[in-house]
C-alpha cells in the first residue's frame, strides 16, 4: 500500500522569511504554480552523486512513498537510472506519470549544441517530454543559445518550463532574461538555513521565479554542522522530530522547494514526513 506523504505536519516555532513578494506555496498540496501556470511539487527527491543503480532505487523507492518531485542532471551520470526507476513504479502501479515532475539539467559543455543535448536526456530517461530543464551554470559564452535550444523545445512540447541553476548575482540573472523570451520558472541555487539567498530570492520574485535548494540540508560538510545547531536540535526536541525533518520543513516554509538526496529507503521516508 503506498505510504502517503503527510502534509502540514506541525508548525515549526522559528522565523522564515515573509512568504508575500515570493510564489504562494501550496503547503495542503504541496504545491506550487509557477510563472507559466504549470503546477510543480515542492518537495523532492535529489540524485546527485548517485550511480544508475542508487539513482534507480532512490526514485522507485521515493515515488513508492509518496514523492512526485525528481530531480536529476546530465553531469549525474545516471540520467539512465532515473528513467528505470520511473518505470518501475509507473509498471506496479505507485504512480502514472502525469503524477510525476521530472527535472533534469544541460551541461555547460553541451550548451553549444542544446537541441542535441535536449533530445540525448529524453533518451536516457526513456521519457517522451521533460517537464523542467535547467541550465546546469552560468557561462556567458553561449548559455543564451542554449536557453534559446530549451525554448525551442517547449513549443515542440519536448519540455514543460526552463529554468537556471547556479546565477547567483542579479546582473547575471537579467542578462539572460533580457536576451531570451521566456522567463525563468525556477532557479536552482545552493540554500539552506546558513546560505539562505535572500537577495536573490527577492531579486527573482519581480519574474515570479521560484527559488529551489539544492544541498537544502547543508552539503558541503555543514549538514551534521545544521543538525547539531542548537536553535534547529532544540525545534526538534520540542516537536518530536529528526533535524532533517526541521530544515526541510523551514525550507518549505520559507518557500523553497527542497530535493533532499539519498540512496537509503529509510531516510527518503523519514524526509517525506517532513513535508
Amino acid at each position: 500500500m503506498k505510504k502517503i506523504i503527510l502534509i502540514a505536519l506541525i508548525c515549526l516555532c522559528f522565523a522564515v522569511p515573509a512568504l508575500a513578494e515570493y510564489p504562494a506555496f501550496d503547503l495542503e498540496n504541496a504545491t506550487v504554480t509557477l510563472n507559466n501556470g504549470v503546477g510543480m511539487p515542492i518537495f523532492g527527491i535529489g540524485t546527485f552523486a548517485l550511480s544508475s543503480e542508487q539513482a534507480e532505487n532512490s526514485v522507485y523507492w521515493a515515488l513508492r512513498d509518496g514523492y512526485h518531485l525528481i530531480d536529476t542532471a546530465r553531469i549525474y551520470g545516471n540520467e539512465d537510472g532515473v528513467g528505470r526507476g520511473i518505470r518501475r513504479a509507473i509498471e506496479e502501479g505507485y504512480v502514472t506519470r502525469e503524477e510525476i515532475f521530472v527535472t533534469t539539467k544541460m551541461w555547460t559543455s553541451d550548451f553549444g549544441n542544446g537541441d542535441a543535448a535536449i533530445d540525448a536526456s529524453l533518451e536516457r530517461l526513456g521519457l517522451d517530454y521533460i517537464d523542467l530543464m535547467i541550465l546546469h551554470h552560468s557561462q556567458p559564452s553561449n548559455d543564451v543559445d542554449a536557453y534559446q535550444a530549451m525554448e525551442r523545445a517547449v513549443a515542440d512540447g519536448k519540455l514543460r518550463c526552463i529554468g537556471l541553476s547556479n546565477y547567483y548575482e542579479p546582473e547575471d540573472f537579467d542578462r539572460l532574461v533580457n536576451a531570451t523570451t521566456t522567463v525563468p520558472a525556477l532557479l536552482q541555487n545552493e540554500t539552506h538555513p546558513y546560505h539562505q539567498s535572500t537577495e536573490m530570492k527577492a531579486h527573482i520574485a519581480q519574474y515570479g521565479t521560484v527559488m529551489e535548494s539544492w544541498f537544502p540540508l547543508g552539503g558541503r560538510g555543514n549538514t551534521q554542522v545544521l543538525f547539531n545547531d542548537p536553535t534547529i536540535a532544540a525545534i526538534a526536541g520540542a516537536h518530536g522530530k529528526t533535524s532533517a525533518q526541521v530544515i526541510l520543513r523551514w525550507h518549505l516554509q520559507a518557500g523553497n522547494i527542497a530535493i533532499p538526496g539519498s540512496s537509503n529507503p529509510d531516510h527518503i521516508l523519514e524526509k517525506g514526513e517532513s513535508s
